[in-house]
């Protein structure tokens, strides 16, 4: 998949869960994305038609067209997502305060013994590069 370069990576929640649909299944059409959301939100085909038209009109899906359908692919993976995204929370909503950042994610989220066992391992690893 291609670099961030300038595109705007920011995103709803709903346009998070029409990428991870086409992370999971590489292409879908609009019917496609739509049955798979709807299994956990009520949206119209029309909704998710707009949702993929105005992420291609971004440069982060693109599609192609097939009979008279479009089949849409994510441009962007969910890595580069996620650090655009976890950069620009640190940045902006916590003003550049890692640890308020894992101290609220520590607080807020269930963290398994595994998890925090792996933490603590990407701790010891920065505490090494630096």
């Amino acid at each position: 998949m291609s670099g961030a370069d300038d595109r705007d990576l920011r995103l709803t929640s709903l346009q998070l869960a029409v990428l991870r649909v086409l992370w999971d299944a590489e292409e879908a059409t609009v019917a496609d994305v739509h049955k798979a959301m709807s299994r956990k939100r009520k949206l119209a085909a029309t909704t998710v038609a707009t949702l993929l038209k105005r992420l291609a009109a971004r440069g982060i899906v693109e599609h192609r067209k097939e009979g008279r359908q479009f089949i849409y692919r994510a441009l962007v993976d969910a890595e580069e997502v996620g650090r655009t995204m976890t950069s620009e929370l640190a940045r902006d909503v916590y003003a550049g305060d890692v640890p308020g950042l894992f101290a609220h994610l520590l607080d807020e989220t269930k963290v398994s013994s595994a998890d925090l066992k792996e933490i603590k391992r990407l701790i010891r690893k920065a505490e090494k590069d630096t």
